[in-house]
């Protein structure tokens, strides 16, 4: 119960459920009833997606440390143990086999069916440099390399002891946020100028380089899935925008205020999005600031509310797996709450949230893919977020695992074997 609660303050899905919920509570030692105030079609959805933010079972005494403290204890609950005394934060994280651990009997799918360990031990390792780990992988000093950059997937290629393989078949969507609370991008005008002069090409082209892993696609809810609709996205799928980006900047009233775009330089897949779009940015007009951080100053500070002169921010880019953003529930960038339970951003928006919860209660696949698209239009008018295209990310191991298994998110250890 208190997982689930915890879960349901922190999550967008899980948010959405507990506005539906009567209650929920422990009828005896092994069973959890949860009582709805309406019919609600998204239960088993929800408190069994596989990826951000997970509602992970855990003790009551770690599920009641407030929403705004990181959880001190980490402990295996499942197939796996953590290490403890062996973490290196930024360095390396080991877990081990979990004897006790007993698995379901069906062959594992994604996170679902039987987690069989077949290793005693996974060791994490951080290599911020990329080529630092290919050549690690190469050499066999490491068998696992989760995300090669894109430049070096020609060379991994070539290697007859590495396979190449992509894992998460729904890929990436890359987007940039603004904060809502602070100008300049508390106008609309503005924000809409921002995204008339932003293109997913040159953005795309920068992050990845090869169209046989990027996807132009103006649809929130990803590509290629049953809600995807291109509604509203002319000039960032097209490009050709800037003009009218520009008018729309001089009519707004903007006064010149920097835009302070926090830049990590650390991850390779978000370094290229905040340099594209602070150039883009720029020739209409605005005045940018762009601030280079960590991916961990960043991840801190984009939850600041303070203005930005004191600390604050007004732009960021992230990624999302497909997992996350592929319907309205789902998608935490696109909800409307503000200041109340809202994303960093605080973009504060009722009619997106009646929407969500009408798209909630239909059990019509039509009406939902009518009301996601409903939802597309009010997210590009009052440009909630700036999706920027989807992507692939390929992984590459040596050839002496075998059971990698695919999956939504994160790389999933068990089912893999190594042969000496």
């Amino acid at each position: 119960m208190a997982s689930l609660k915890r879960w349901g303050r922190n999550d967008n899905m899980g948010q959405k459920l507990m506005d539906f919920t009567a209650s929920i509570e422990a009828t005896d030692a092994k069973t959890i009833t949860l009582k709805l105030k309406e019919p609600y079609g998204l239960v088993l959805e929800s408190i069994g997606k596989p990826s951000s933010y997970v509602p992970f079972m855990m003790p009551k005494r770690m599920a009641e440390t407030p929403a705004g403290q990181q959880i001190k204890e980490q402990i295996g609950s499942g197939p796996f143990k953590f290490v403890q005394a062996e973490f290196q934060p930024g360095v390396k994280a080991v877990y081990e086999k979990n004897t006790d651990y007993v698995p379901r009997k069906e062959p594992a799918s994604w996170t679902s069916g039987g987690k069989v360990v077949k290793v005693d031990r996974v060791e994490w390792l951080t290599m911020p440099d990329t080529q630092t780990a290919a050549n690690a992988l190469q050499s066999g000093d490491i068998d696992f390399m989760e995300q090669p950059s894109f430049d070096l997937l020609p060379v991994l290629a070539a290697n007859k002891d590495l396979k190449i393989e992509i894992l998460n078949k729904l890929g990436f969507q890359t987007l940039g946020r603004m904060n809502f609370l602070y100008p300049p991008f508390d106008n609309l005008k503005v924000r809409q100028a921002a995204l008339k002069a932003i293109n997913q090409k040159d953005v795309l082209d920068a992050l990845v380089g090869n169209p046989e892993y990027y996807k132009v696609c103006g649809a929130f809810f990803v590509c290629g899935t049953p809600l995807a609709t291109e509604q509203g996205s002319d000039t960032l799928i097209k490009g050709g925008g800037m003009a009218e980006a520009k008018k729309l900047l001089a009519e707004s009233g903007y006064d010149g205020t920097p835009i302070v775009i926090m830049a990590p330089g650390d991850v390779v897949t978000l370094k290229a999005q905040p340099i594209v779009a602070a150039q883009l940015l720029r020739e209409a007009g605005f005045k940018v600031d762009l601030q280079a951080t960590d991916w961990q100053t960043v991840v801190t500070r984009r939850a600041s509310q303070k203005p930005p002169k004191e600390g604050g921010w007004n732009m960021f880019f992230t990624n999302w797996v497909g997992a996350d953003v592929v319907n309205p529930i789902a998608n935490f960038s696109i909800g409307g709450r503000g200041k109340n339970g809202g994303w960093f951003g605080w973009a504060e928006n009722p009619k997106i949230e009646q929407l969500k919860d009408a798209f909630a209660r239909s059990s019509s696949p039509d009406e939902q893919k009518k009301i996601a698209a409903e939802i597309q239009k009010e997210a590009y008018d009052q440009v909630i977020y700036i999706p920027l295209g989807q992507y692939l990310t390929p992984s590459a191991w040596r050839k002496s695992l075998t059971g990698v298994l695919d999956g939504p998110a994160t790389p999933i250890f068990w089912n893999i074997d190594k042969s000496e």
